[in-house]
């Protein structure tokens, strides 16, 4: 069996730099206002809607890396959550400003990305998570194992 060392190379070595954090975090911030509809009775968020807000520091986080939900399907692929990882710490509540900071872990073979939900004001820990997604042909649904090339560059030029 032959191996083609530049492959190797080419494939392994921007994930190898990116894990052993040669390269910049990719992370991004943003701030939620706990929305009326989201709350109970109480004022508390229901549990299911911290995903909801994960979907939406995701994609603020892809958008702030110049590579969105719109640029996968216009090259075929998507990024369907394969697991998720969830710790509530504390309840948020009605009227409360969240800031949720979002950092891309890794990016081959999977998209790993860790999730922080903090208190505006206090900057108390309300929640964390973390979730993995695979990259797939959007039309064979077949997993494909590596990032796309145009992701990559976007990952690197905002690193």
């Amino acid at each position: 069996m032959i191996i083609n060392l530049q492959k190797v190379i080419k494939f392994f070595l921007p994930a190898l730099l990116f894990y052993n954090n040669t390269m910049k975090k990719i992370s991004a911030e943003m701030i939620l206002d706990v929305p009326f509809y989201d709350a109970d009775s109480m004022k508390v968020v229901w549990h299911g809607n911290y995903v909801k807000y994960l979907e939406i520091a995701r994609c603020n986080l892809l958008s702030k890396v110049g590579y969105t939900y719109l640029d996968m399907m216009n090259e075929g692929i998507a990024y369907p959550v394969a697991t998720m990882e969830l710790k509530y710490i504390k309840s948020a509540k009605f009227g409360q400003k969240l800031k949720i900071i979002t950092e891309i872990t890794e990016y081959e073979p999977a998209l790993y990305i860790k999730y922080d939900i903090f208190d505006n004001e206090t900057g108390e820990k309300l929640f964390k998570a973390k979730s993995m997604q695979i990259c797939i042909d959007a039309k064979t649904g077949e997993s494909i194992y590596s990032a796309p090339k145009k992701f990559v560059e976007k990952l690197e030029e905002y690193a």
